[in-house]
């Protein structure tokens, strides 16, 4: 279904870079020659012309034969390349790409395989001359740029690996990184706190059905620089599809990426998700009976967020459900979405490794029409943080048949809010859930229970105590009942509070949005509750 073991390969990387082992540092860039080594740095094979018009041409070409999977090179010793032993296998950073070079802020560095990403990809560096015409040179593997100690490997016995994948490093000497690229066609950045948390996909296909998922991978990166800019080019291939993609990767209030992608379909996937986000979600303050661990919260994010193409705001709060279930949302020329970490104080979590507090939110945004379809979320449960239970994504309402080509252009920002989110308009912060009735009576309504939602911003910020707003509220079960809003004492929160019938057959549908008058205040809470 999804790649859960990818998790804890990703929670090793933060410590997979620093280098031992002296040597001497040379830039990467300097004294090239074609298919010539640098000493004490990267090699490099001979230069040819690119351009994204021969990287399409590689894709269409691709879609037209049959799909070949790419082996793992030793795969018996890379098998055994697990979450302990890819920790010890550190690359030199005196070899990363652009190191000392000027007007390259970002050195590169690059990911061996292991057991969780066994299958090598080609990376070339680009060059613009003077003409404009950009030059590739393939990035040439040696086992020299990493150091074994501890590992117990015999690198040079293993032959001509390969990477499989790569990191920009926040600056020349900084053994930190922003973003990365490892494993499928999956990327992540680090956000505006400095810390890794949700990833993204280039595409989905059919995820949640009861045939395997299809996981296409990206084969090919071109790397280029140009100021504060990483721009990269990459290849996508698997049995339904290809594809060429661009991503201009920025560092602006976290991280923001253009991206361009033109699919040629070789088959018909039965569910096609573009700009696929996958996180992790075990419990919040709203599943308070799934906290077997004795921190307050634990997840990468804890809602999507959609602003749909009738201008609506909607906050879906994550579940960990009793089963596999996908939700869609429809919508038509949708504005954007997005999984998004709305609990920010460390009081939430108590988790002073892992930090959560800090984990970014991703926001996709269209850059253009995509027409009818739905956002759909895939929940999955999940007894442990290592597992990557949630992935969201765009489905398109036309079928995908084989020969077909589309393109997507969306703007993906990796930051803690979503951005241009209306100044009037109230956030839900919290969703707590309870027994209904009196607190203190000695009886209570059975089958029953008490919602208690938090908001904040927008107009409300600024009211003072007032009794006549209004909680709207639908629910699948029946009418709500005990409902009113409060604003708590010494704050500028205010507290919607409602007792939903719940009949034991979920789940039970909710939806909640503040009223004063004609005017709408806050975002549409929606919610799944199973009994």
């Amino acid at each position: 279904m999804l790649s859960f073991n990818r998790r804890r390969l990703l929670l090793s990387l933060g410590a997979s870079v620093a280098g031992s082992g002296a040597r001497p540092s040379f830039s990467a860039t300097s004294g090239l020659t074609a298919g010539g080594p640098i000493l004490g740095g990267l090699k490099f094979g001979p230069a040819h012309p690119f351009s994204f018009d021969s990287l399409l041409g590689q894709a269409r070409a691709l879609a037209a034969r049959p799909y070949r999977n790419t082996p793992s090179p030793a795969a018996a010793v890379i098998q055994g390349i697990d979450f302990d032993k890819v920790q010890k296998i550190r690359f030199r950073p005196e070899d990363a790409l652009w190191r000392g070079a000027t007007g390259t802020p970002f050195p590169i560095s690059f990911f061996h395989l292991n057991k969780y990403s066994r299958e090598p990809v080609t990376i070339f560096t680009l060059d613009s001359g003077a003409s404009g015409q950009m030059t590739a040179r393939e990035i040439v593997y040696s086992p020299d740029y990493f150091d074994y100690t501890g590992s117990g490997l015999q690198p040079h016995a293993l032959g001509p690996l390969g990477f499989s994948g790569f990191r920009a490093h926040d600056g020349q000497d900084n053994p930190s990184d922003w973003l990365a690229f490892q494993g499928a066609s999956y990327f992540r950045t680090a956000g505006q706190d400095d810390q890794y948390g949700v990833s993204a996909r280039g595409i989905a296909i059919n995820t949640a059905l009861p045939a395997p998922e299809e996981f296409p991978r990206f084969t090919r990166f071109w790397l280029a620089e140009k100021g504060e800019t990483l721009t990269i080019y990459a290849l996508l291939e698997g049995p339904s599809v290809t594809g060429a993609y661009k991503f201009d990767c920025a560092r602006n209030n976290g991280v923001v990426m253009e991206v361009h992608c033109d699919l040629f379909f070789r088959g018909a996937p039965a569910r096609l998700g573009i700009a696929p986000l996958t996180s992790m979600y075990w419990y919040g303050e709203n599943q308070r009976e799934r906290a077997a661990d004795w921190r307050p919260e634990i997840h990468d994010n804890d809602g999507l967020a959609i602003w749909n193409g009738k201008g609506e705001r909607i906050w879906r709060p994550l579940i960990n459900p009793p089963h596999l279930q996908t939700n869609a949302f429809a919508d038509s020329g949708p504005k954007g979405f997005g999984l998004i970490q709305r609990d920010r104080d460390f009081a939430d979590y108590q988790d002073d490794s892992a930090f959560y507090n800090k984990r970014p939110g991703v926001w996709v945004e269209p850059k253009s029409d995509w027409g009818p379809g739905a956002v759909e979320l895939v929940e999955i449960p999940t007894n442990d943080e290592v597992d990557d239970n949630i992935v969201a994504y765009w489905r398109p309402q036309k079928p995908v048949t084989s020969g077909d080509t589309l393109s997507f252009d969306y703007r993906l920002y990796w930051q803690n809010d979503e951005p241009g989110y209306p100044a009037d308009l109230a956030r839900v912060v919290a969703t707590r859930i309870g027994r209904a009735g009196i607190p203190g009576a000695t009886q209570w309504p059975a089958n029953a229970r008490k919602f208690a939602l938090d908001f904040e911003g927008g107009a409300l910020a600024a009211m003072a105590v007032r009794f006549d707003i209004t909680p709207v509220i639908t629910a699948s079960s029946g009418a709500a009942v005990n409902a009113y809003v409060t604003k708590l004492v010494g704050t500028d929160r205010w507290r919607a509070l409602f007792d939903v019938p719940v009949d034991g057959k979920p789940p039970t549908d909710l939806r909640c949005y503040l009223r004063l008058g004609d005017r709408t205040l806050s975002e549409t809470w929606i919610y799944q509750y199973f009994a």
